[in-house]
């Protein structure tokens, strides 16, 4: 299995330690990475909320070089999923699109480049059978609140390579890797994304929510496939806690740096400790084989 991995900007800065993830969870299951070359911001959110030119241009520019690769898209970060998704979707779809993205990119592209997000190839193309044979540290007794946010399945018809209202391909992998994963009602609920910066006390009281609620449900920590997510639920805990949220921070690692763990990876290589709240603790708890191996320092 070969991909044409598209990292983004979150996964070379703030969220380097999913990238690194996503690597060692696929070298460690035979899935082949090979970097798009030459690659570019796909405009994220402020490209589709201040300029639908660029909107358009900036991800087809990425799949244009992509498609000398021969191979399929994999994307890690959830909003670069959905903007390469977004725009596969215009230039397939409408002609007027097609031509807006040509004329700036100086090049034609038709939308027939697969584009896939890491949760999709690993339960859909790799399969939970095989991955099941794979695990070596099973995660028993680990509860985990699963988190999707907005951008892994929503809007249906773009994006959404799973139950858009009731996914479920995060608890599979992670079942499959061990844990208990758990029920909640706001699995698939916004996090404040963008307003991150502009507007904590909006982002906090979300995340007071969000946290509370899994932290109700008996979860241990929070898993994520989303570099916004994970910024916005670990980062604003503290905000949380001034208007009444919990004062003990809960966890919230990338689903990748669990599964990770239950591969046998050396948590060093997976950067758990980018994380703000570490979830060694609770690990080291429930797979006796990582604490030995931390111990001696691998």
């Amino acid at each position: 299995m070969k991909y044409a991995f598209y990292p983004g900007c979150s996964l070379e800065s703030t969220a380097w330690d999913f990238a690194h993830s996503t690597r060692a969870v696929c070298a460690a299951l035979g899935i082949e990475l090979e970097e798009i070359e030459g690659w570019t911001c796909c405009g994220s959110t402020p490209a589709h909320a201040n300029n639908a030119t660029l909107a358009l241009a900036l991800p087809v520019l990425n799949l244009q070089k992509a498609s000398q690769t021969g191979a399929p898209v994999m994307a890690a970060c959830a909003s670069c999923y959905a903007r390469l998704r977004h725009a596969n979707h215009k230039v397939s779809t409408d002609p007027d699109e097609n031509a807006r993205a040509e004329r700036v990119t100086g090049a034609p592209y038709d939308g027939r480049v697969r584009i896939q997000h890491v949760l999709d190839v690993l339960v859909n193309e790799y399969g939970l059978k095989k991955l099941r044979k794979q695990i070596q540290h099973p995660l028993s007794g680990l509860k985990v609140a699963c988190y999707y946010g907005c951008l892994l399945s929503r809007p249906p018809d773009v994006v959404a390579f799973d139950d858009p209202e009731n996914p479920s391909c995060m608890e599979s992998v992670l079942e499959a890797a061990g844990a208990t994963t758990l029920s909640w009602p706001f699995r698939t609920e916004c996090c404040g994304a963008g307003l991150s910066v502009t507007h904590t006390d909006v982002v906090g009281r979300l995340a007071q929510r969000l946290v509370g609620m899994a932290r109700s449900a008996g979860a241990d920590l929070i898993a994520v496939a989303c570099p916004m997510c994970q910024t916005n639920l670990e980062m604003r805990q503290g905000d949380a806690a001034k208007v009444g949220g919990s004062s003990t921070p809960m966890p919230v690692a990338y689903l990748t740096q669990l599964l990770g763990i239950a591969l046998g990876i050396a948590p060093r290589k997976l950067g758990l400790g980018a994380l703000g709240t570490s979830p060694l603790p609770l690990l080291q708890q429930n797979v006796p084989q990582l604490s030995a191996g931390v111990q001696h320092g691998v």
